[in-house]
């Protein structure tokens, strides 16, 4: 570990002043692993929760066994016996396990609902079972309540020969709402709708938000009640299993937006005093208390957690193929006061008193034990701290997640649309918030995600054109304003996509422009599904411009995978803050932007860094994207040697960017 060590302080010599603090975290890490697997396990045996807690068929019945160390006693009640309370006993083992054997196959039935009565403090305690597969909210009670689900059943898998594809092109989803009708959308919707439209935009990755069950509708998914419960809203456990095998089919790998930052303090609903306790899973007091989220937060320093939460990740990834995760909420996770108004201006900040260490061990343990239980498992974090080490190796000090998310971008993107004219914007603090990242570790690079489309807020699309998205986005109806959003639309994704990270990310529907903010059903909008849907009709029309901004997605992606543009790292030839232009080169490309409003430039010398011939290979000004056809995708450009660069000469239109490829010497 020495020599690794030495390694993370090689990568980042600013942390030379917190070596002790850096051999803490390994030591930390090796402690509570080593106390976690006493018989000399390896974590992947140790996270088998869900292989023995919860309902499982047996060979005469089914048994049920829960985890309740505060309860005094424990029943099972529900269809099988006609919701008598106290008609079926648990019997209490040790470490406060409570197991019941039903006898006969049919004792339980799929579809039945079932409730665990805890009796714990002279109180007694209507839960749902901590590992309940399916979780069910009654249409007349509007109580939820575990519905048996034999989820664990074999399932015809037909992915065997799936290979994950080496980027992440990443398009993030929503069950739910990835339906034109205004309703929640299912599975099976997804499967026949949705997922044909990936593939064909050219992304080979989806990340499924709000697939751990959620009570409450509108929070996306960010406050789980059930965690291992793949939503019932949309649909079957089996049709879950079916959206992900049929998507390797297509080439696709499936990530889970995973939330282990925190879950929802309803106690009906979810795991908050299962057995009467808070302390079961959270901490008490303020501590255990998310002020800004109203939701509680885990105590990763208690081994019966880290057991539950684990198991939570090997149980997604064994029994619904799942090929990794982003994990929601790290900052929460890593600091005390959950990174709220913090600046993080400096590495001490990183290493204070305020750092959650049991949560970075957390983070260790769950990242060695998904690539552990699948070498190309995907991990993303979203960390806007930039705590280092984040996307570095365990064995060098690091946390082990192998992407973070680029989360200053889009910050920096409304920043600039809300509050500068196009005159103004800077391109040095554009090209350094693109650019800028630790070294050695990896990102996911995105203008915006669904935080940026919530209501209150706006895509960027919408922040660009306002109110003329309602009158002027059909091909025959001109506007200057509708001409300068698609312009600038084209290119903040284009440079986004391939200057930031080695990875990309777009929210579904942002890719063409969608219209309107999204905003969930709720009792201040009526319970109304309007804002809360997909129109993918707008994108299929070819008298709205909304399908030329979907060709040029499809066109951008394809062109990036085809030449690898995201495994190689930005090369800056040119940045002029006077012309606004900013030129940079990757492998046999180099892109050049001219976010000038008014001035097109005759004769603009493009320096490549490499001699030989070019063609334009893409431009946001073709005809089929929206644009004026003022670039050539014909003519052969010719590098001179002007002093000490090589380049060539072209024109260069207003809020245009071209993509031009090297074609040989």
């Amino acid at each position: 570990m020495e020599k690794n060590k030495k390694r993370i302080l090689k990568i980042d010599p600013y942390l030379m002043p917190y070596e002790k603090d850096i051999e803490q975290r390994v030591k930390l890490y090796k402690e509570k692993k080593k106390q976690l697997l006493k018989n000399k396990e390896k974590l992947c045996d140790f996270a088998n929760g869900h292989h023995y807690f919860g309902f499982h068929r047996t060979e005469d019945g089914w048994v049920y066994r829960e985890w309740a160390p505060n309860a005094d006693a424990m029943y099972l009640t529900g269809d099988f016996n006609g919701w008598e309370l106290y008609g079926c006993p648990m019997e209490k083992g040790e470490n406060g396990v409570f197991t019941v054997h039903l006898s006969g196959k049919d004792a339980l039935k799929e579809g039945q609902k079932v409730q665990a009565v805890v009796i714990a403090d002279g109180q007694t305690l209507r839960r749902i079972p901590l590992y309940a597969t399916r979780v069910v909210q009654d249409a007349k009670t509007y109580l939820w309540c575990a519905e048996i689900e034999d989820t664990m059943a074999p399932y015809p898998w037909t992915d065997g020969s799936f290979e994950k594809p080496k980027t992440p092109v990443i398009y993030e989803s929503h069950i739910g709402m990835a339906q034109e009708k205004g309703a929640v959308g299912t599975y099976r919707e997804f499967i026949d709708n949705v997922l044909p439209r990936v593939k064909k935009g050219g992304y080979n990755t989806i990340q499924l938000m709000a697939i751990m069950e959620h009570p409450y509708y509108g929070s996306f998914g960010y406050q789980v009640s059930n965690f291992f419960a793949a939503s019932s809203r949309y649909g079957k456990s089996r049709e879950l299993k079916e959206l992900i095998d049929t998507a390797h089919s297509m080439g696709i790998a499936v990530l889970l937006d995973v939330v282990h930052s925190h879950a929802v303090k309803n106690t009906n609903e979810g795991i908050c005093q299962f057995d009467g306790t808070v302390y079961q899973f959270f901490h008490e007091g303020a501590k255990g208390d998310h002020e800004a989220w109203g939701t509680k937060l885990f105590n990763y320093g208690k081994n019966e957690v880290l057991h539950f939460l684990l198991s939570n990740l090997k149980f997604w990834m064994e029994i619904f193929h799942f090929d990794g995760f982003r994990f929601d909420g790290v900052t929460s996770m890593l600091y005390h006061d959950h990174g709220l108004g913090s600046a993080f201006t400096n590495y001490g900040m990183y290493f204070s008193e305020n750092t959650d260490r049991d949560a970075v061990v957390y983070l260790q343990l769950a990242n060695e034990l998904v690539h552990s239980a699948c070498a190309d498992a995907v991990t993303v974090a979203e960390d806007m701290s930039g705590m280092p080490g984040m996307c570095l190796p365990i064995s060098y000090g690091g946390i082990g997640f192998d992407y973070r998310l680029s989360m200053g971008v889009p910050d920096m993107w409304i920043k600039m649309l809300k509050e500068s004219t196009d005159e103004q914007w800077d391109m040095w603090r554009l090209w350094h918030e693109l650019t800028t990242c630790r070294n050695g570790e990896k990102s996911i690079g995105y203008c915006e995600s669904h935080d940026q489309a919530l209501v209150g807020d706006k895509t960027i699309m919408f922040r660009l054109c306002d109110a003329q998205m309602y009158t002027h986005m059909s091909k025959h109806t001109p506007s200057i304003v509708i001409d300068r959003g698609v312009a600038l639309h084209k290119m903040i994704r284009l440079i986004t996509a391939t200057a930031t990270g080695e990875g990309y990310l777009n929210f579904m529907g942002n890719e063409f422009g969608h219209p309107e903010w999204i905003d969930f059903p709720r009792e201040g909008n009526g319970w109304s599904y309007h804002y809360c849907r997909r129109q993918w009709s707008l994108a299929d029309n070819t008298e709205l411009r909304y399908c030329q901004l979907g060709e040029f997605d499809k066109a951008m992606i394809e062109l990036a995978k085809k030449e690898n543009v995201f495994g190689k790292k930005a090369v800056s030839q040119w940045v002029h803050q006077d012309d606004k232009v900013v030129i940079y080169s990757k492998g046999e490309l180099v892109f050049a932007f001219n976010f000038n409003p008014t001035r097109s430039f005759e004769g603009y010398f493009i320096p490549t860094g490499k001699s030989g011939k070019y063609k334009a290979a893409l431009s946001t000004d073709d005809e089929s994207f929206g644009g004026f056809a003022r670039v050539s995708c014909d003519y052969v450009y010719k590098t001179k040697k002007i002093g000490d660069k090589t380049g060539f000469y072209c024109y260069l239109p207003s809020r245009t960017a071209v993509v031009f490829k090297r074609e040989g010497k």
